[in-house]
């Protein structure tokens, strides 16, 4: 059977947007001479909508959509997510469905059967999952169709499953000739290596064909990287989506597979895949909140030199500004780098001094200040001062500001309130600073676009004589080892310890990640590219008093900020 993938990315609400894309790209489809054809997971109203499926009038809107493609489509079967009403109760009052749509009519419809709850996840707060699965039934073929998590429980892949249930095998038991999965599976680093093998181990132990659709594009601070697949019976990938870019796929679910998987070369390389992802991720949450361009404080450094090459290939030079705000404390090459660095990107540059401005607030804390010795309250002025300054430009030209920290730096409190994290989005803010700079080595890979003193230089705030970032934290490589053990694969300080890092420092980081805890949770939404972000992933309280091994050393008073 010939089939047609439609790769596509949906804005979250935008029902007829979304409806209009979706009946072009049937039509494609159709003319490329494919006999059924899939669409991703929830696609007529955007993946995740959360708590807008408390609404009723965005349910009604669903329905209307559904309604309304179907009018649009022919001979040829469309397969489309949606929302539906749960007619069945007590349990909850939606399904996370997907219908098949065929000469004007709905003419079969399945249900989701594994809701997640982990990650990012928080289905079960809103389905109620199917009880039963079964075949839909097409020119005497069995098709078992899947939504999304349903495929993700195979046994043989899995050392622990979270189901009880596997509703593909209880698909094929039923005699289900091939397997299709609507998705809307978010990326984080390496997932499109494990998504692919996971797939391919459950069409080689099914001995059964097997094609999934993934939806593409960026809601809020996830990114769809799309990578649809069709894979043969023996798990070798026949066709293979583009990353981060709708595609349209036309398949024959009979071709004998290509072999691609078997060089491990059918993914670019890791820095590429991440470049794709943020670019993706700030042109989709800048264009689906309505704006344009956006605006960025250009220190001279790696983070925001990165962050500006990523936004320009993204919404174009034209509609980038970087706003260079030197102060006393500012080395010569932070400004000679931002501007070297603009000229390179081709983005308009604007040099803000804000020395008249600190010498005015300093002169203003003068008295209440006598008597004190300086600190980080007259150091966090300057950056108070730069984030005064890009909200001012925001709010007069309607350009969002993008915050330039780091995950290492947001994880450990190196950042200010109302201050450098002032923005409407960070989009590096799950990018450990080794990662950075990998990504920053990887942009000067033909020609140097960042300026290789921006590189080469010792991190620095630049908010006191001399500061750089290792006055106070250890080596980034050892920070970030650090982050990842505790952060993401949430080890004890203990276990930490226990692989060799020194105790005082595991102790001194651990503290600093869980008093800056309050910080994190005002921050900007930050784009999600590891398997566990310091935001909607890492859900923590900030008042407890659970803490690890180790000993508290009064951190959360003196960096306040």
């Amino acid at each position: 059977m010939r089939l047609g993938l439609l790769q596509l990315n949906p804005t979250i609400g935008a029902f007829a947007a979304n409806r209009e894309k979706l009946v072009r790209a049937y039509a494609e489809a159709v003319a490329r001479s494919a006999e059924f054809v899939l669409a991703p997971e929830l696609f007529l109203c955007g993946y995740p909508p959360r708590d807008l499926l408390l609404r009723e009038d965005f349910i009604e809107a669903s329905l209307a959509a559904l309604q309304e493609t179907a009018a649009n489509i022919g001979e040829i079967p469309l397969c489309v997510g949606y929302v539906e009403k749960n007619s069945e109760r007590p349990g909850r009052a939606l399904k996370n469905a997907a219908a098949v749509l065929q000469n004007g009519k709905i003419v079969w419809r399945t249900t989701k059967s594994l809701l997640p709850t982990y990650d990012v996840f928080d289905e079960d707060r809103y389905f109620e999952p199917a009880k039963t699965v079964e075949p839909f039934i097409f020119r005497g073929k069995k098709i078992g169709i899947t939504i999304c998590e349903d495929i993700w429980n195979d046994e043989d892949f899995w050392p622990a499953r979270l189901y009880r249930r596997d509703p593909v095998r209880e698909l094929v038991a039923q005699g289900a000739e091939m397997i299709l999965n609507l998705s809307a599976s978010p990326w984080h680093d390496g997932k499109e290596k494990t998504r692919l093998e996971m797939l391919r181990r459950v069409a080689r132990d099914e001995k059964i064909p097997l094609a999934q659709v993934n939806a593409v594009g960026a809601n809020d601070e996830l990114i769809f990287d799309g990578h649809s697949v069709a894979l043969n019976v023996s798990g070798e990938i026949i066709a293979l989506g583009q990353g981060f870019a709708e595609d349209i796929l036309v398949v024959d679910l009979g071709e004998s597979g290509k072999r691609k998987a078997e060089s491990g070369n059918e993914f670019p390389a890791r820095e590429e895949l991440l470049f794709a992802a943020l670019s993706l991720g700030i042109r989709d949450y800048v264009h689906k909140c309505g704006f344009k361009s956006v605006i960025l404080g250009l220190s001279g450094g790696i983070d925001s030199a990165l962050i500006a090459v990523i936004a320009a290939d993204a919404l174009g030079a034209e509609n980038v500004l970087g706003v260079a705000m030197p102060a006393r404390y500012s080395s010569e090459g932070s400004l000679t780098d931002a501007e070297k660095l603009a000229r390179n990107l081709k983005i308009r540059c604007e040099v803000l001094p804000i020395e008249p401005v600190f010498l005015a607030v300093e002169k203003q804390l003068e008295k209440v200040f006598a008597g004190t010795k300086p600190n980080e309250a007259e150091e966090n002025i300057q950056s108070r001062l730069r984030g005064v300054t890009l909200m001012a430009l925001s709010n007069k030209f309607g350009a969002l500001v993008l915050t330039t920290g780091n995950k290492s730096e947001m994880a450990v409190g190196y950042c200010t309130l109302y201050g450098d994290m002032n923005g409407a989005l960070a989009p590096i803010a799950d990018v450990l600073k080794t990662d950075v700079y990998k990504i920053s080595q990887w942009v000067n890979r033909e020609r140097e676009i960042i300026p290789a003193d921006s590189i080469s230089k010792p991190p620095s705030a630049e908010l006191r004589p001399g500061q750089t970032d290792q006055d106070s934290l250890p080596p980034y490589e050892i920070l970030d080892a650090i982050l990842d053990l505790y952060v993401v694969n949430n080890l004890s300080q203990a276990a930490i310890v226990a692989r060799g890092f020194d105790a005082a420092v595991v102790n001194d980081v651990v503290n600093k990640i869980n008093f800056s805890e309050y910080k994190r949770r005002q921050a900007a939404p930050g784009l999600k590219v590891s398997p566990r972000a310091c935001g909607m992933r890492r859900r923590l309280p900030v008042a407890q008093k659970f803490r690890t091994q180790g000993h508290f050393v009064g951190y959360f008073a003196r960096n306040y900020s």
